[in-house]
């Protein structure tokens, strides 16, 4: 049963969508298993690039099943919209699968969103606004709506009435808003049915059962470790689990399934949104890992916060998912530093911590404890082994390897599908 789950093991936008595609001609189906359009996966196939949002990054190689399961929120519109985009690019997009139990982003649940964002101020969490968060709440408050609800005026009606019972209460009394209107809502959902239908399908089971056949799955998260509900920088996190345990639930899939558990790492750390980030820089070289990085966000089109690379959330993202590989992104990037710095340990009230602190406030004043590496001059986007690279270069690698406590197993030397150095086969 050759199941692998593959997530970013920083705060997500370590080039996911580049290790999907790379393993995608290998793999016979691809699986989104929770988040929605708040994630963006950039790939970039020869001279095209393609910034994918809500769809599986594996619907971009011909061989594969691309899915989106249970656990994903899914905005019909974005859907709709992305599909129609890779179409008019020449995409094959009619394997596409969505789960018929994936809940549905309403235009209510934008609307609380970005609301509620806009009351709290100066204490926003920093979301992208797509409603999210307000879905993902629907559905453990269980008055969501199910991409199967869509099939069911009846069902579909009651439901939309009994969310907009309190949210209509909230808007109006609370934020001064226009109530919203249910016929309306379900008459805006009514009209994705049928352009959907094609592609809902029982996900679990087909996926179990390609499993069974020895079929290669690949699970793939939306966001990065540091960004979980339940294990990230709480409250600055996602609404869902972007852990390798969320793959088992956003999937239907049983955890002695998985096979292999490989983390994206950036060679140095971004994070888009507020939160602590113990090594982020407000220098130069923040702003020339931002420049050569190109660190802006696909999904909000806002720069990321840049600093070195962090070996403690490294180690931290080890442990919670089970990490057994590493992928290594942008270490060109890197080309240029005379030295470079990586956080080995964090400074708390003037004791050395080595582990991530499970207190929020010890986090949020942690100090880095930098060891600095040397560094090098020379191109290396066109080295195709491990000893292609400068010494110096190898040196990072394998001292990065030695602090995060799993072995990197390919390493991203570019932007391209074919810059990346492979050490160890995934599959």
């Amino acid at each position: 049963m050759p199941a692998l789950v593959l997530l970013g093991a920083q705060w997500g936008d370590e080039g996911k969508g580049k290790a999907t595609d790379l393993l995608g001609g290998s793999v016979d189906y691809v699986v989104r298993y929770q988040g929605g359009n708040n994630a963006g996966h950039t790939v970039v196939v020869g001279d095209q690039k393609y910034a994918l949002h809500l769809l599986p990054s594996g619907i971009l190689s011909p061989s594969c099943v691309p899915v989106i399961g249970n656990g994903v929120v899914v905005d019909p519109s974005v859907l709709l919209s992305e599909l129609s985009g890779l179409n008019e690019r020449g995409v094959d997009t009619s394997k596409l699968m969505i789960s018929g139990n994936a809940h549905i982003i309403t235009p209510y649940n934008v609307t609380v969103d970005k609301v509620t964002e806009r009351f709290l101020g100066k204490r926003k969490i920093g979301t992208t606004g797509r409603g999210i968060g307000p879905t993902y709440a629907d559905k453990i408050n269980r008055v969501g709506i199910r991409v199967q609800d869509l099939y069911d005026e009846s069902i579909l009606t009651q439901k939309v009435e009994a969310a907009l019972d309190v949210k209509n209460q909230i808007l109006t009394k609370l934020y001064n808003r226009r109530a919203i209107a249910v016929d309306q809502v379900v008459e805006e959902l009514l009209g994705y049915a049928e352009q959907i239908k094609p592609y809902v399908a029982d996900t679990v089971l087909i996926l179990n059962q390609a499993l069974e056949e020895d079929k290669v799955v690949l699970f793939e998260g939306g966001q990065g470790t540091l960004l979980d509900i339940d294990h990230g920088t709480y409250p600055f996190v996602t609404s869902s689990n972007p852990t390798a345990g969320g793959a088992c639930t956003g999937a239907g899939v049983g955890p002695t399934k998985i096979s292999r558990v490989i983390g994206i790492l950036k060679a140095y750390t971004t994070r888009v949104g507020a939160g602590p980030f113990p090594t982020e820089l407000f220098d130069e070289d923040g702003e020339a890992l931002r420049r050569i990085g190109g660190e802006r966000g696909v999904t909000t089109g806002r720069d990321r916060r840049c600093g070195w690379f962090d070996a403690v959330i490294a180690r931290y993202a080890t442990r919670v998912n089970g990490l057994t590989d590493f992928f290594l992104t942008k270490l060109d990037v890197l080309t240029g530093w005379e030295q470079i710095p990586v956080c080995v340990a964090y400074e708390i009230d003037g004791k050395r911590v080595e582990e991530l602190p499970y207190s929020q406030t010890d986090f949020h004043h942690a100090k880095p404890v930098y060891e600095t590496l040397p560094g090098w001059s020379e191109d290396i986007t066109k080295a195709k082994s491990f000893s292609d690279l400068p010494k110096n270069a190898q040196n990072y690698v394998k001292a990065l390897e030695e602090m995060s406590g799993a072995p990197i197993s390919a390493i991203g030397v570019g932007p391209g599908r074919d810059e990346t150095i492979e050490i160890n086969s995934f599959l």
